[in-house]
């Protein structure tokens, strides 16, 4: 609409909005008011001096009095209008002294009431409400009517003189209050995208916290799933090798283990597929599962696949492989089972993991473990549900579906 580059679109040029210098208010940006303020008082001034019709010492009064009003908007009517607070005391004692030295000025020389176009836009600036409508009537009716009110005057002159004073109160008393209002609205829009601002950087930085969070359970649960397993794995072989008279098959196995282990941490920290997955098809990993549970805790696994094998997503085989070593660990170190049976089974729309044991079994609802929780967790993540079917004294069954 504005054309190309104009006032209103320059700040859009592609710098970002944190790019663009920020002024205080509106009025304190624009200074071209100050340059309608000295401008304006000294052509009025000059009017004052050249009009012949009044002599020497009421000339000089009426620039006397303006140059005393010029004085107070510089000591005080100034700072006023920056510190952007309507109706302010500094501001009241400043519009009452322009009343109070502009109106004889005006009254001495007519000439002087062309400083009201530098003088109304400041009340605007300064009052709100009734009080700048007082003031704007008061600095454009005393002149009027002291102007009409002079003997020799012509009706026409009058009428005309009468009719560009009303025009001038009346484009007063709309534009102002509409300026007005347009710089207080874009002041508090101002002060808004500064709260979005502020609101922005809170959610940035909670998300960063929530994402931080979120690793670190992640990596506690790889941790668990591998190393933790890993190590559970090598100190229980220790302690069968040092009841043995031989000990050499329980220290390979250890050996082994710990070299397994050593290959998770490393893929971990290359955050890597789990290691048991690399260069391998997820039956092929559980099938080493089950017959590491064999060779380390002397029980009998069975492990099925059912339907027809196929790959699938990264993250689902990382989550079904944790599960298992979770459930096998688990019958390793709590169960006491002599028999194991894992399957896996593919179906059209999901997959299904199953692991159960003849051992000791337990009760779910009061189970606490970091192990089944963190199963749990990943299992949901991935759209899955997770269902542990156990009582004391009759073995578990642990359910994965995706």
């Amino acid at each position: 609409m504005e054309g190309p580059q104009g006032r209103m679109n320059r700040a859009f040029d592609g710098r970002r909005r944190d790019e663009i210098p920020q002024e205080a208010n509106a009025w304190q940006s624009f200074r071209g008011w100050e340059i309608l303020f000295a401008l304006t008082w000294t052509v009025s001034t000059v009017f004052v001096i050249v009009d012949d019709g009044h002599s020497v010492l009421t000339r000089s009064a009426t620039v006397g009095l303006m140059v005393a009003c010029a004085a107070g908007y510089l000591l005080l009517g100034r700072s006023a209008i920056m510190e952007d607070e309507d109706n302010s005391l500094r501001a009241m004692w400043y519009i009452a002294l322009v009343v109070v030295i502009f109106v004889p000025a005006s009254l001495l020389v007519s000439a002087a009431t062309f400083g009201l176009f530098a003088l109304c836009p400041q009340v605007f600036m300064l009052l709100s409400g009734r009080r700048a409508v007082a003031a704007i009537l008061f600095l454009n009716l005393a002149p009027a009517l002291h102007f009409v009110t002079e003997p020799g005057r012509g009706v026409g002159e009058m009428v005309i003189f009468t009719g560009t004073t009303l025009i001038a109160i009346t484009y007063a008393l709309v534009f102002g209050p509409w300026i007005s209002r347009i710089i207080h609205q874009s002041r508090d829009r101002a002060n808004l995208i500064k709260e979005l601002e502020a609101s922005r950087a809170e959610v940035a930085r909670l998300s960063a916290e929530s994402g931080a969070l979120a690793e670190r359970e992640r990596l506690a649960g790889e941790i668990h799933d591998t190393l933790a397993q890993g190590f559970t794995s090598i100190i229980m072989l220790i302690q069968a090798a040092q009841a043995q008279p031989d000990p050499s098959r329980h220290l390979g196995l250890a050996a082994a283990t710990a070299r397994e282990n050593l290959a998770e941490a490393r893929a971990l920290i290359a955050a890597l597929d789990p290691a048991p997955l690399d260069g391998s098809t997820l039956d092929d990993a559980l099938r080493r599962l089950s017959t590491r549970l064999c060779e380390e805790g002397g029980v009998t696994v069975a492990c099925t696949i059912d339907g027809e094998s196929r790959p699938l997503p990264p993250s689902t085989e990382v989550v079904l492989l944790r599960a298992a070593q979770e459930a096998l660990t688990n019958v390793r170190r709590h169960a006491a089972a002599s028999s194991v049976r894992l399957a896996m089974r593919y179906c059209t729309a999901d997959v299904t993991l199953l692991v159960e044991d003849d051992g000791a079994g337990f009760d779910p609802s009061t189970s606490s473990g970091y192990g089944l929780r963190g199963m749990r967790a990943r299992i949901e993540q991935q759209g899955g549900t997770l269902t542990v079917t156990s009582s004391p004294g009759r073995g578990t069954s642990l359910q994965v579906t995706i």
